[in-house]
């Protein structure tokens, strides 16, 4: 039986072995009831209690959900994807195959964060590869005083290395390149640069379910940029404005709400200060990507009938990139599902499935959805569930 066609109770069960029912509830931090109406498929499992039973498994959501198999049976092409990004992370980081002739990566670097932000996660790994490999060759062989310069180029492809690993699950091989990232942004002398590395790694820790890491990580990121008042920079108030609207997400997820609320604010205060949308790395900040964040925080704290009121009022989305138009529709369908609107939920969720599979496929968040709404339509379940390879039961 292929790993989809299980029901998520089944998977639960296969996913812990030799692990009692009474030892995955301690790991997972739940009560054994929780754990066995889990492995029964009775009653729908919150996300909050699916991150926790993944990080006790060792594994990602959305495998529990059958959305993607474990890894041993992954798609042929993102296993090769990981192989190779793999090797060449950790190749250049033992300063293997970097005696060559440098060549210019600025093109292909762009690329990647291009091809990332568009969803293409296989394309933007590849280009990920090469770019870590041309990036630290640069690096062997840059004149000293373009030394730190080029540190800050190799940090940056660590990062979308780490970003593309964390998509496909690959957790080690996420929490490795983003621990190179770190330590060539800190030689490269970048603040801004090694907020953003911060922030990244928070990113890690929050699809690995450590919440308390992810908190105080992403906390590090944006108060060591903190914009002074007089500071009139529109690219450094508009990085710390996203760091600070990151960090009120990860609070909301640890579901301290009055903090998340504060942060929150704080990013709309920084977006009102600059009047407009700003871009910072390929991603823009301003007042549409504040309030998709703030959709997404009013979901995770409970609050669907007001994300779906900030949608209403959410008109113009095109300065957001591709995968941030994405997650918007996402969470828009998460809330529709809360308010029990299951058949306009399955319409939202349908669309961005049709629209972009290949984003959709790498996830959590869509069967999530789709496994709580299946049961409203049943031939939109389907389709949706063919495009993202998971069962609704």
């Amino acid at each position: 039986m292929k790993w989809n066609e299980h029901t998520t109770g089944q998977r639960i069960k296969l996913l812990r072995g030799a692990v009692t029912q009474e030892e995955l509830a301690e790991s997972a931090g739940l009560s054994v009831a929780t754990v066995r109406k889990a492995e029964q498929n009775r009653g729908q499992l919150s996300l909050p209690t699916l991150l926790r039973l993944a990080h006790a498994l060792g594994t990602d959501v959305s495998v529990i959900v059958g959305q993607q198999a474990p890894r041993r049976a992954m798609l042929a092409d993102d296993r090769i994807t990981l192989r190779a990004l793999s090797r060449t992370v950790h190749d250049t980081a033992a300063g293997i195959g970097t005696d060559r002739e440098p060549v210019d990566l600025s093109a292909d670097l762009r690329a990647g964060w291009d091809a990332y932000r568009a969803g293409r996660i296989g394309v933007a790994g590849q280009f990920a590869a090469s770019c870590v490999s041309d990036a630290a060759t640069a690096l062997a062989d840059v004149r000293e005083d373009r030394r730190m310069a080029a540190h800050g180029v190799l940090a940056d492809a660590y990062r979308l290395a780490s970003y593309v690993a964390n998509q496909l699950g690959a957790r080690d091989l996420a929490y490795a390149a983003i621990g190179h990232a770190a330590t060539q942004a800190r030689k490269g002398g970048d603040p801004v640069r090694e907020a953003s590395v911060a922030s990244g790694r928070s990113w890690v820790y929050l699809r690995d379910a450590r919440l308390d890491d992810a908190e105080h990580t992403a906390g590090i990121s944006y108060t060591s940029i903190e914009p002074t008042y007089s500071d009139r920079d529109p690219v450094r108030l508009a990085t710390y404005g996203w760091h600070v609207v990151f960090a009120a997400v990860v609070a909301a997820r640890q579901g301290d709400t009055a903090t998340a609320d504060d942060l929150l604010s704080q990013g709309t205060a920084v977006a009102a200060r600059l009047g407009r949308d700003v871009m910072v790395n390929g991603t823009a900040f301003g007042p549409a990507a504040v309030t998709a964040q703030a959709i997404g925080i009013a979901v995770s704290t409970g609050k669907p009938g007001k994300a779906l009121e900030l949608a209403r009022d959410l008109h113009d989305i095109s300065s957001l990139h591709q995968a941030a138009q994405n997650r918007l529709q996402l969470d828009i369908a998460l809330a529709q599902c809360d308010t029990n609107q299951y058949d306009t939920c399955l319409d939202t969720l349908l669309t961005v499935c049709e629209e972009h599979p290949e984003w959709v496929r790498h996830q959590t968040l869509p069967g999530v959805i789709a496994q709580r709404a299946g049961y409203a339509t049943t031939s939109r379940s389907r389709k949706i569930a063919k495009i993202i390879g998971a069962t609704l039961a």
